[in-house]
């Protein structure tokens, strides 16, 4: 959590900042967070729907594609925070806009180049990994934003179909797996909590008879 805050702390004031707070927050892929579009957001209801994804293809430049797999296109819900720095976000590139008239490349994307272009995702990451060494996070790259989200909302307590759904696994096994690391210790702490509603503490256990 405090490298988490550090990074936030480093990119703020950045282009950097909405991309990082997103991917900290919904665990979405690169390339889906860079897809994303402002018609995929409902911010009434606090939800995003991931329909596509950006990449750049050789000899092709950009192109949207629909997700891998059926469980890749679903919905993410966001949080209160999350929908008002989105607000945010889209307020100033209102202005941007404003600014660049008939010159703004409007594709209708959450994350794009000042001029609305999309923007390069081994860009990103190159930028992510520079500003990630400079906040002494070395070695640090984008992806691990994802790790991140699964890690902590796992260790939230939050159920791992959930976390699943949310990071767009194909089966929960998959996400049993890749955090496997984490679940020793909500081992322990569903046994601590289920011993403090069973008992009220640990201290006052009832004792077994011999």
């Amino acid at each position: 959590m405090n490298q988490v805050r550090k990074l936030l702390a480093a990119t703020e004031g950045t282009p950097l900042y909405v991309i990082v707070y997103l991917a900290v927050n919904t665990g979405l892929r690169r390339g889906e967070l860079l897809g994303l579009k402002w018609e995929d957001v409902d911010m009434g209801v606090g939800v995003a729907y991931i329909r596509r994804v950006l990449q750049k293809v050789g000899g092709h430049g950009y192109v949207f594609r629909e997700p891998k797999t059926p469980k890749s296109r679903r919905s993410v819900a966001l949080a209160p925070s999350v929908v008002e720095v989105l607000k945010k976000h889209r307020a100033r590139q209102a202005e941007e806009k404003l600014l660049m008239g008939e010159d703004y490349n409007d594709l209708g994307l959450v994350l794009a180049q000042p001029d609305g272009s999309p923007i390069n995702p081994s860009t990103l990451s190159g930028q992510f990994r520079r500003l990630a060494a400079k906040a002494g996070l070395h070695g640090l790259r984008f992806h691990d934003l994802r790790h991140t989200h699964a890690t902590l909302t796992l260790k939230a307590g939050v159920h791992p179909k959930i976390v699943s759904e949310r990071l767009g696994h194909s089966s929960v096994g998959i996400t049993l797996d890749t955090y496997s690391h984490v679940l020793p210790g909500l081992q322990e702490e569903a046994a601590r909590k289920l011993d403090e509603q069973l008992f009220g503490t640990a201290s006052s256990r009832p004792c077994r008879a011999n």
